[in-house]
């Protein structure tokens, strides 16, 4: 069979997903006006990639000249991708018709944006992540600012990325570094360069503006200032897709190029990436205390949640890397279920979103109450709930690479996360008011049926997902 034609084939999701954006653009440019169809359209091409992924899920390689990888942890990444932006998708058609803004180009930038994502998944070249990277940051930019007639979304969008753009340099001059050592940007020759650059200054310094240029996109601390005020600015459904897509993506790269590539473990680098892990994990945790605006609240429980995961990336053995596959789909399910009730509580003016406007939810919308409940037990990590074993997992690992300490705050910290949560299930459990919500429409149920569903399946049995992410590697 012609070669090309084969790889193709083994990247069929990529075909998919490319071709579902361009008929969505040319069914937007004959139907403007009516986005039922695009919406329609998109879910379809979603679940159709997300199949073709899970058809390579056994297999493993590289196409088009060793740039793109196929299959194993590739293909986890992508159906991954894709259902967060189905959820993602789901949700955003009653959210955005409530706001008045339900536009068939939004369905065409969450498609452009999980191209990059997949982009980012598979890349077997620095320049394939960097093209991944940054088709999915632009789409970003334009999402939060998507309401243009919001002032807040705007300031957001323009914070998001002046920041953004700044950050691509450090990711652009580290690529730039690395290549100019090992003479390659394939991460193959690069892996086989490794042992015989390690120690040398300059790769080190290539290496750390790399990690610098994606622990941006995970909000991790000292880069987290951004994520706060860009969580709050955008439309929530927005916040959702973010803040669980685009930080699985960044953490794909992360595992690709911390752990696969470069064998940093128990070296200087690694023990740096834990400092900031450590770091995340208490800023995130103690600010999210003070916060009254529960968009705000889960943007820094997300810086949070960052800090969890890179604990798995500095500990960089296998275990940590299924870990990190477990705790990805797990945050993924249960922060995009918490930010769908939010969008329902959520009114046309942007109100309902402090703390207090959930008190007596539970009496109001029982089933949104226990659903938002299980969601924030999940993030919690209260057993059995799959944010639990999510967290359990990646301590282990950090335990196992000798990074106990690491282990010891990330308990701690999950300690004072209990707080934070179990107040918004005290709000709508033990306090009068009159909270209430939007009725949700058929596809933004399935979502959050989705969403509750594997949170509570992924809990009660984790030994079905992390027995995949196991045999990945």
């Amino acid at each position: 069979m012609n070669p090309y034609l084969v790889d193709l084939w083994n990247n069929a999701s990529f075909v998919a997903i490319i071709v579902t954006t361009l008929v969505v653009i040319v069914v937007e440019s004959t139907r403007a006006g009516r986005p039922a169809l695009s919406f329609m359209l998109t879910i379809i091409g979603l679940a159709v990639t997300a199949l073709f992924a899970a058809m390579k899920i056994g297999d493993a390689g590289a196409s088009f000249s060793g740039m793109i990888r196929f299959g194993t942890f590739t293909s986890f990444f992508e159906i991954l991708f894709c259902v967060s932006a189905l959820i993602a998708t789901l949700l955003a058609q009653q959210h955005l018709q409530k706001l008045g803004w339900n536009r068939g180009e939004y369905f065409i930038l969450v498609l452009f944006a999980t191209t990059g994502m997949m982009l980012m998944g598979a890349a077997n070249d620095l320049i394939i992540l960097f093209l991944g990277l940054e088709l999915m940051s632009l789409c970003l930019y334009v999402l939060t600012g998507f309401i243009r007639i919001n002032a807040k979304s705007n300031e957001a969008a323009l914070k998001y990325f002046l920041l953004g753009a700044f950050s691509t340099g450090f990711l652009l001059y580290g690529i730039a570094l690395i290549y100019g050592l090992t003479g390659s940007t394939n991460l193959t020759m690069v892996a086989r360069s490794f042992p015989l650059v390690s120690e040398n200054p300059i790769f080190l310094a290539g290496c750390g503006l790399v990690l610098i240029g994606l622990l941006f996109k995970v909000a991790a601390v000292p880069f987290h200032m951004w994520a706060p005020d860009v969580y709050e600015g955008a439309p929530t459904t927005v916040t959702a897709f973010m803040s669980t897509s685009a930080k699985s993506a960044a953490f794909a790269s992360l595992v690709i190029l911390f752990v696969q590539t470069f064998r940093f473990e128990a070296m200087p680098m690694n023990n740096a990436i834990a400092i900031v892990a450590a770091a995340s994990m208490i800023l995130g945790n103690v600010v999210a205390i003070a916060q009254t605006n529960i968009k705000r609240m889960l943007a820094y429980s997300s810086i949070a949640h960052a800090g969890y995961m890179l604990a798995g990336i500095a500990a960089g053995n296998a275990e940590a890397q299924s870990g990190v596959m477990f705790y990805l789909a797990a945050y993924c399910l249960m922060n995009l279920g918490a930010f769908g009730i939010v969008s329902l509580l959520e009114s046309a003016e942007e109100k309902n979103l402090t703390l207090e406007d959930y008190a007596g939810l539970s009496k109001q919308r029982p089933l949104l109450a226990a659903g938002m409940a299980l969601f924030m037990f999940s993030l919690a990590g209260i057993p059995p709930m799959a944010g639990f074993f999510g967290k359990y997992y990646v301590f282990l690992a950090a335990i196992k690479a000798n990074l106990t300490w690491l282990a010891v705050i990330g308990v701690l910290t999950s300690l004072v996360s209990a707080y934070y949560y179990l107040r918004v299930v005290v709000m709508m459990y033990f306090r009068d008011g009159q909270a209430d919500a939007h009725v949700p429409r058929p596809a933004t149920l399935i979502a959050l049926s989705i969403s509750a569903l594997f949170v509570l399946f992924f809990g009660l049995f984790p030994s079905v997902l992390l027995s995949l992410t196991t045999t990945i590697f």
